[in-house]
């Protein structure tokens, strides 16, 4: 029997408010990745793509910072900037 939702759509949505405070830990996470030498661009997709905490230095607390974030709607956020801004 097959599930009726496998050819509908899911409609995921972020809420506005957590845009900036995203924002806001994705430049400290870049900013202390770079401080320790990293290619921060490099390290960051490592993080998205695997979810593996590793990829993001302790430096300045950028490992716990980026734990606070949602990967999903990190990922949401950061397709809708290359596409619309």
């Amino acid at each position: 029997m097959e599930q009726q939702n496998k050819h509908n759509t899911i409609k995921f949505t972020v809420p506005a408010d957590t845009s900036e405070e995203m924002k806001q830990i994705l430049t400290q996470v870049y900013r202390s990745l770079t401080e320790k030498g990293y290619n921060p661009i490099n390290q960051i997709v490592g993080y998205v793509l695997s979810e593996d905490p590793t990829y993001i230095t302790n430096h300045n607390n950028a490992r716990s910072l980026i734990c606070k974030l949602d990967r999903d709607e990190l990922l949401q956020e950061l397709v809708r900037h290359y596409l619309f801004d």
